[in-house]
């Protein structure tokens, strides 16, 4: 019987996603599920749904135990095989609207700011403490436990925690098993399975390097014919028009959505060039509207949750497929979120970044998949975000100001749009704003 504990267990609709799976796993079915969070309400509403869903779906199969608050944090983890992480520190209010509301006074905007640029640094400085805290309690009383990671910025996160704690640990996300078909059906390309797909690169700019159709054809011609006829004349109501015009100009499709990857660069949100906003139907300021709108409807939907009718089907995530193949020892393959070390998986990308590679699931871990060096251009693009991740580790681990700046002032969006000083400026007023909120430890 395996223990898995979820921490962040408020966010009720990803956990009834990966617990929901786990108890549809037969090897998994029996297993202990601690739920851990630091809201009391929002815990207790995904105690009733999981404990619902335990007996609809499990038979009861499963021991069900919640966890609240810092001070019970160890008991949730103790003994723990598998520990999923679905946090956000900082929630919605304040701390993505800080995100987004100062950067706004100095003239930058942005689209999601989970990833890169000033918003994914910020989030990556006060979710990096927290993580260790993590890390310590589980070196303690888990040392064996893998640690599955669904928390962005990932590269940020993963990286710190695969280079400065003692955790077995992966980062995942969705971008990869959902990138090639949903392309394909896009551009109205005919495909027959099985489809076969190389990705490699960063998390949310990793790069579809081949795509074979399953009858042997190479797909990127007609892809990359079809995506040049869509952005000359982009169909009504088409939002994909940055990864697109990626394919135009460096000859590849990405991983993550146009609305991310609209502002990982310097090519689409400039005040200079506003009719970009609209040629690239671009939805600035797109993730604090998500986050009111799934408020929203979460109010409205909770009762479809928390309820005892409450229901399940399979889903894609990675979290209980990977469990599963260390458990069985059946093998599994995912995309997951690495340390290149030694330049072993992309030799042309550092030694110190997090990469996203095929990697082998089964009883032994997660093994990477060496890849063959990324066209120059690829790497090129992933190096202006991996500076960025880099000197963010660097910021966290060392608490110095001038590497917040830094990171800063070596992101292309930032730099693309303002000056030196304002960027410093900009920094301060977050800074100032994450402490006395105490949301960052004390920088020097």
């Amino acid at each position: 019987m395996s223990k898995i504990t979820f921490m962040g267990a408020g966010s009720a609709v990803f956990a009834k996603n990966v617990l929901g799976d786990v108890m549809l796993t037969p090897a998994l079915r029996e297993s202990e599920i601690a739920l851990y969070d630091i809201d009391p309400v929002r815990l207790e509403e995904s105690y009733i749904m999981i404990t619902a869903l335990n007996r609809n779906i499990n038979e009861g199969r499963a021991r069900v135990t919640k966890h609240l608050g810092v001070e019970n944090r160890k008991d949730a983890l103790r003994g723990a095989d598998f520990v999923v992480d679905a946090i956000q520190v900082g929630l919605y209010e304040p701390c993505t609207v800080t995100d987004f509301e100062i950067p706004k006074k100095y003239g930058l905007r942005q689209t999601i700011a989970d990833t890169t640029g000033i918003g994914g640094i910020f989030r990556a400085l006060r979710t990096i403490p927290v993580l260790s805290d993590f890390a310590r309690d589980m070196e303690e009383v888990c040392p064996d436990a893998w640690f599955l990671n669904y928390t962005n910025p990932m590269a940020m996160l993963a990286g710190y925690m695969q280079r400065y704690t003692g955790i077995k640990t992966v980062g995942l996300c969705h971008s990869v098993q959902t990138c090639t078909r949903p392309l394909l059906r896009n551009l109205g390309i005919e495909y027959q399975e099985p489809v076969k797909e190389r990705i490699a690169g960063i998390n949310h700019m990793g790069w579809l390097l081949e795509v074979i159709n399953g009858d042997g054809t190479d797909l990127y011609p007609e892809i990359r014919r079809r995506a040049c006829e869509i952005l000359d004349n982009p169909p009504d109501g088409f939002r994909d028009l940055v990864r697109l015009e990626y394919i135009r100009r460096f000859g590849y499709y990405c991983t993550e959505s146009s609305e991310h990857n609209a502002e990982y660069n310097m090519f689409f949100i400039k005040d200079k060039y506003p009719e970009l906003i609209e040629r690239y139907r671009i939805p600035l300021d797109e993730y604090p509207r998500r986050c009111i709108n799934t408020i929203a409807r979460w109010n409205d939907e909770r009762k479809l949750y928390v309820t005892d009718n409450v229901t399940h089907t399979r889903s894609l995530e990675y979290a209980s497929y990977i469990m599963e193949a260390m458990v069985t020892d059946n093998a599994y393959k995912i995309g997951g979120n690495v340390l290149n070390t030694n330049h072993s998986l992309i030799p042309n990308l550092p030694a110190e970044a997090c990469v996203e590679v095929a990697c082998l699931v089964n009883r032994a871990g997660v093994q990477p998949c060496a890849q063959p060096a990324l066209p120059i251009q690829l790497a090129a693009m992933n190096m202006t975000n991996i500076n960025v991740q880099l000197l963010t580790i660097e910021a966290a681990v060392t608490k110095k100001k001038e590497h917040i700046y830094q990171a800063a002032m070596l992101d292309p969006h930032c730099a693309s749009e303002l000056s030196i000083d304002d960027i410093v400026a900009m920094c301060d007023d977050l800074i100032e704003e994450h402490t006395r909120g105490g949301w960052l430890p004390e920088y020097h």
